[in-house]
């Protein structure tokens, strides 16, 4: 730690942009100093500074609040994460002399996190090797932190955030107007007292009522017949919804399966060790009331509870189920609420108004008083791993804040990763316990649907041109005529895949990116879904359709898309069968998942065709098919995970058949029949993929059994990005050398290892080129010191970003 100095000067423009900065002061008006983050983001400043804290400031200058301090000779914005009477007090500090140490000047903000936040965040800032403001930052309000720009005259300002909190006007009666009786011409008066007699009202519930009610509230508050208080309102609860699943109502008996899981969690909660519960459920068993049952008893105990769950289309149907059994207890924080509305639920959680929070992965940072439990449902998803720096995936950070606070985590999920797998079958992870609790069946009898594998290459055989398979046309009859309802997944967006031209082969890709444009019928538009590029085309047979290379007419579409197995379905099936679709072009809306679900809800018959967030988590007990039009698209992608991700999705989606008393059905379409993948969907049996993909990646070296680190490099010269990351390796290579020495033997004498560099699979996205290299250690292995003195080292050049992902998801 080093001390806050500066040349304590003020800019005058400053002065009047921060209003009230405290003046420098003397020693002895000191009420004792603070450890300040910097709201810097770069890795260079990765230890906090010490401040002084004027006596003025003492109680506001807490742990968690946001303080304007001097540094250097500008000023700066940061975040106090510790607090001691004596310099000496503070870690790294013993060395400074009181005499340097520049003070705090304002508070800027109350408190957003506590000690235990901050110590979670600084580990975060180490184990990620990203910037410790980048990783404080998560625990503050949505939208709601300050920040100092930079005008055009040099001078600092203020800028303040433009969410802000909501407050509504309550009319009530004063003791005096219980007993007034408003004159018989009165009627609006009459009305207003009517409607209070049985209570507080808002005054835009009294306008709903009675249109405009301002005149009669006003006459009769001067009268002091009624009351007009403003009080905190909270926005983001008027999201009710007429899904039948999001109703929860708990059973008469759990099953087996659910009683051991909850006798699991049950001792976790009591131990207070930290440890973590894998709960491999197949789907449809019940997985969610054990969730439920669980917050009950840690609400019980007066602590809190946080849930994560990947899909935005899930949060509709899991908040509906929360909210039916603890009530408006429940926040939820989700990437389509508004940011006043997600600044409210923020707040909802920081003043103890809600217990239980449920969202997306950020949904981890909230100001959780007392928190008990964190569960995170479906943790094999990719969604929890943030894609931008800081790159921390959920789970991990989850399960250091479980140690940390000794409260258990619960991992949930029908195809547990590999990761949790190999963890709970070894009993422990970097000394956090952790154990594996079954549930095979599903309540009520229900029993797991039967799997057809359509193969394909016998339909093309057999003269067959079309989407649907002799299989799934029939499968589609059978519901229509029996008036229930089928889930169909195509992983690919859009009309067509891709367009291609038939005579030189030329194939349109973005102009600022190395990949191929999607083709949307609805827009007559190529699309590339890297930068967001759109361009307008004519495909053939359309007028004006023209190759960009040689001018043919041939430019036809190739593959296909949601938008294109839409239209062959309302083409093939009955006008009174609803074709509902449900991907990113026809969900952009706010609330558009939970429209489309209500939708098919509410359908007598339907069919609803979508993307991958079809497939996880949806409970309707009326569908009794589930298909996948093309199961090829996954399988053979260039990453070690592609198979573990296509079992994932195919066996989720089989989950979302039969789920009710009728029995269900699943079919395949698949030019691939004997893959381990579809082999083990069909089968029911993980083992088929699992002991296959387990052998492929021992041999390999690749998670779960060493630890990954990707750096990836960027910039408009290809030549400044490769001769970069060349000497980062080059710095690198006798480091982690040096580090694998002092950390005893690995599982394998060429560990640690450097792949690379070389161009990435997307080489250009955005007009700049991007390569990247990849370390391979064992798992004990620190990844992130070498890293991060091979960064401080090297910077990058001007004109060149790079990144790093510990643990990484993503090898694109």
């Amino acid at each position: 730690m080093v001390a806050g100095a500066g040349s304590g000067r003020q800019d005058a423009l400053f002065e009047d942009a921060v209003a009230g900065c405290a003046p420098d002061v003397r020693a002895d008006a000191l009420a004792g100093f603070a450890s300040v983050v910097l709201d810097i983001p770069t890795r260079s400043l990765s230890e906090p500074f010490a401040y002084a804290v004027p006596e003025p400031l003492g109680h506001a200058a807490a742990v968690g609040s946001t303080v304007l301090v001097t540094f250097g000779s500008r000023p700066a914005v940061g975040y106090v994460i510790a607090r001691s009477e004596a310099l000496g007090q503070l870690s790294g500090a013993e060395a400074l002399d009181p005499a340097r140490v520049r003070p705090i000047r304002s508070v800027l903000a109350p408190p957003a996190f506590d000690g235990p936040s901050a110590d979670i965040a600084l580990w975060m800032a180490r184990e990620y090797v990203a910037s410790p403001s980048e990783c404080l930052r998560l625990f503050l309000p949505p939208g709601a932190a300050p920040r100092l720009k930079r005008g055009e005259d040099g001078a600092y300002r203020l800028d303040r955030p433009q969410a802000k909190p909501a407050s509504a006007r309550w009319v009530s009666l004063t003791e005096e107007g219980r007993s007034f009786v408003p004159d018989a011409r009165a009627r609006r008066q009459r009305q207003l007292v009517e409607a209070l007699a049985c209570g507080p009202v808002t005054t835009r519930e009294l306008n709903v009522l009675y249109t405009d009610m301002s005149a009669a509230i006003r006459a009769l508050e001067r009268r002091g017949v009624v009351r007009v208080e403003e009080r905190r309102a909270w926005r983001g609860l008027d999201d009710g919804t007429t899904l039948s699943s999001a109703q929860s109502v708990p059973p008469a008996e759990l099953t087996r399966g659910q009683r051991e899981a909850l006798a699991a969690i049950d001792e976790e909660l009591e131990l207070r060790r930290g440890g973590v519960v894998l709960v491999d459920g197949v789907t449809g068993s019940g997985k969610t009331e054990v969730y439920l049952s669980a917050i009950e008893r840690v609400l019980a105990r007066g602590e809190g509870a946080c849930v994560l769950v990947p899909e935005i289309s899930l949060t509709a149907q899991t908040v509906g189920r929360f909210r039916t059994r603890f009530g408006s207890r429940v926040a939820v924080f989700h990437s389509r609420l508004s940011a006043g509305e997600r600044l409210d639920q923020w707040d909802m959680v920081r003043t103890g108004a809600a217990r239980v929070v449920v969202g997306a992965r950020s949904a981890l940072f909230c100001p959780l008083e007392n928190p008990g439990i964190i569960i995170i449902d479906e943790e094999h998803e990719q969604s929890y791993k943030q894609g931008s720096s800081p790159r921390y995936h959920a789970r991990e950070v989850a399960c250091e804040m479980a140690r940390r606070r000794g409260i258990p985590v619960v991992l949930g999920s029908a195809t547990p990763s590999a990761e949790a797998r190999f963890r709970a079958a070894s009993g422990s992870f970097r000394g956090q316990p952790w154990r594996l609790v079954s549930m095979p069946e599903r309540p009520g009898g229900a029993r797991l649907p039967s799997v057809i594998v359509s193969d394909l290459r016998r339909e093309f055989s057999g003269g067959s041109r079309s989407m649907f398979s002799r299989e799934l046309y029939d499968g589609l009859m059978e519901v229509v005529e029996r008036r229930e309802k089928a889930v169909i997944l195509h992983n690919r967006r859009g009309f067509a895949p891709f367009l291609m031209c038939r005579e030189c082969g030329c194939v349109p890709t973005c102009r600022h990116c190395s990949t191929a444009l999607t083709y949307h019928e609805r827009t007559h538009s190529l699309e590339c879904h890297t930068c967001g590029a759109s361009y307008r085309v004519r495909p053939y047979p359309e007028p004006g359709s023209a190759c960009p290379k040689c001018g043919s007419r041939y430019l036809a579409k190739m593959g296909l898309g949601t938008q294109q197995v839409e239209d062959a379905l309302r083409a093939l099936l009955p006008d009174d069968v609803a074709v509902i679709r449900m991907d990113a072009d026809s969900t952009r809306g706010k609330d558009g998942h939970k429209k489309l679900l209500e939708e098919f809800d509410a359908a007598e018959c339907a069919v609803l065709l979508g993307t991958q967030m079809i497939a996880k988590g949806l409970d309707f007990p009326e569908v009794t098919l589930a298909a996948v039009v093309m199961a090829d698209y996954a399988l053979k992608m260039p990453d070690f995970r592609a198979g573990e991700r296509a079992f994932d999705l195919l066996e989720q989606l089989a989950g979302r058949s039969g789920r009710g008393e009728r029995p269900g059905s699943v079919i395949i379409q698949t030019y691939l029949p004997h893959d381990p993948v579809i082999r083990a969907v069909s089968a029911h049996d993980r083992s088929v993929f699992c002991d296959y993909d387990a052998a492929q990646r021992s041999e390999a070296l690749y998670p779960p059994y060493v630890r990954l680190a990707r750096v990836v490099a960027t910039g408009r010269r290809e030549d400044d990005v490769r001769a970069y990351l060349r000497t980062l390796v080059q710095a690198l290579r006798p480091d982690l050398a040096a580090s694998a020495g002092k950390a005893g033997d690995a599982i394998d004498s060429s560990l640690p290892q450097v792949l690379g560099p070389v161009p990435c699979v997307i080489e250009r996205a955005n007009d700049r080129f991007r390569h990247h290299f990849l370390i391979k250690a064992a798992l004990d292995f620190d990844l992130s010191a070498p890293l991060a003195r091979a960064l401080a080292g090297h910077p990058a050049p001007i004109g060149v970003s790079v990144s790093v992902d510990v643990d990484p998801y993503d090898l694109m």
